[in-house]
């Protein structure tokens, strides 16, 4: 009787650990956007296992052209994707698709497309509010849109045009928007632009669904630089800026005037590095304790650490990306890992992040068609 009770408590036990084994040890699953070039279809389905380290290729996801970046809406109903194609004037016409997020169904269902407002677009965002906001790359637009509980796009209700060019001639003869962003909790949109030196700030004016320049209408950074993307701090009012050509990050302050301060400009390389290179992408922890870079031609991420009381920004080390190009890279939805895409090589690799030191130890890498954008699902 004795040894029947003590088997079914340890039974008892063991089984009620496994019933508490937490969410978190689930597949985290992630989407990858593609330029459709060497077999790629469009957005495919992988997956991180946060336990092992391991990723995991889950097929495509949707048939989409150039997808080469992506944004869910807050609920996670909804993926949106940058399309690039070909107008009838053999112009490349700038386009913004959807698409309907059904949980363990594949392929996801499309709900159709609009007009970015401009050529190539680069990247797309949208807020709780359902705005959508496209930035066009070639001639350098910013195109405003809007997204319906149903998944559906309309517009746009708004371009607007940039103008200028900045010193390095060859790569900055006209405007050319990068990114654009909601700021967390207002309602101004930034929109970097490497062809004029220039984080263009704008407010949304919610009555005409327009952009308006802000009161302050731009961040300006130092010439040359090509800002590209950028990241809010967590808990301060300070945005982190990275500057493809200039290869570094610039720390600038969000003053209570609506201006900007930049504190500091830091280069994203080793001290002694001088062959070509170009930043990517960059982002911050949760906690707002580390920030990250991505190097193409060092081909590394590079880690800084960020002072808890100025926000400004130390570069701690640098880890290889295991390939080449890192166009795009991400944090887990905890912050314990980060995956960069190497456009060049065609992989994608993890690694576990450490929460104290900020370092980062490779787990695993996986082939994928030219991943240009990592996107963890809701």
């Amino acid at each position: 009787m004795k040894r029947i009770g003590l088997s079914l408590i340890c039974s008892l036990v063991i089984g009620s650990c496994l019933l508490a084994q937490p969410t978190n040890k689930l597949p985290q699953y992630f989407f990858v956007g593609t330029y459709t070039e060497g077999g790629s279809e469009g957005i495919y389905n992988f997956s991180l296992d946060p336990a092992t380290g391991k990723l995991s290729d889950h097929g495509l996801a949707a048939k989409s052209n150039n997808p080469s970046f992506l944004a869910l809406t807050e609920n996670g109903k909804f993926l949106l994707a940058v399309h690039e194609t070909k107008g009838e004037d053999g112009s490349s016409a700038g386009f913004i698709e959807s698409f309907a997020v059904t949980k363990g169904q594949l392929p996801l269902t499309n709900l159709g497309k609009v007009s970015s407002g401009g050529a190539h677009p680069c990247y797309v965002s949208v807020n709780q509010s359902g705005y959508v906001l496209a930035a066009n790359y070639t001639g350098g637009s910013v195109g405003l849109m809007k997204i319906d509980e149903m998944g559906k796009l309309s517009g746009p209700t708004d371009v607007q045009q940039h103008y200028g060019s900045g010193p390095n001639k060859a790569r900055q003869g006209e405007p050319h928007v990068h990114s654009a962003f909601f700021e967390p909790g207002t309602k101004r949109v930034f929109t970097p632009d490497l062809g004029i030196d220039q984080v263009t700030v704008y407010d949304i004016d919610p009555v005409k669904s327009k952009l308006v320049k802000a009161a302050v209408p731009a961040i300006v950074v130092p010439p040359g630089s090509g800002p590209r993307h950028l990241a809010f701090h967590p808990t301060k009012k300070i945005v982190y800026v990275v500057n493809e050509m200039g290869s570094s990050v610039s720390v600038v302050i969000l003053n209570k005037d609506g201006g900007f301060t930049i504190l500091e400009t830091v280069s994203a390389l080793p001290a002694g590095y001088d062959k070509p290179n170009t930043c990517a992408d960059i982002h911050i922890t949760n906690d707002g304790a580390f920030l990250y870079a991505s190097n193409r031609g060092l081909n590394s991420i590079a880690i800084y650490s960020v002072d808890p009381k100025t926000g400004k920004i130390t570069l701690i080390g640098q880890e290889s990306t295991r390939g080449e190009t890192p166009r795009n890279f991400t944090l887990s939805p905890n912050n314990d890992y980060l995956l960069a895409a190497n456009q060049n090589t065609n992989n994608i690799v993890a690694f576990r992040r450490d929460t104290k030191t900020g370092k980062l130890q490779f787990t695993d890498e996986i082939k994928a068609f030219k991943p240009v954008c990592l996107l963890f699902r809701k």
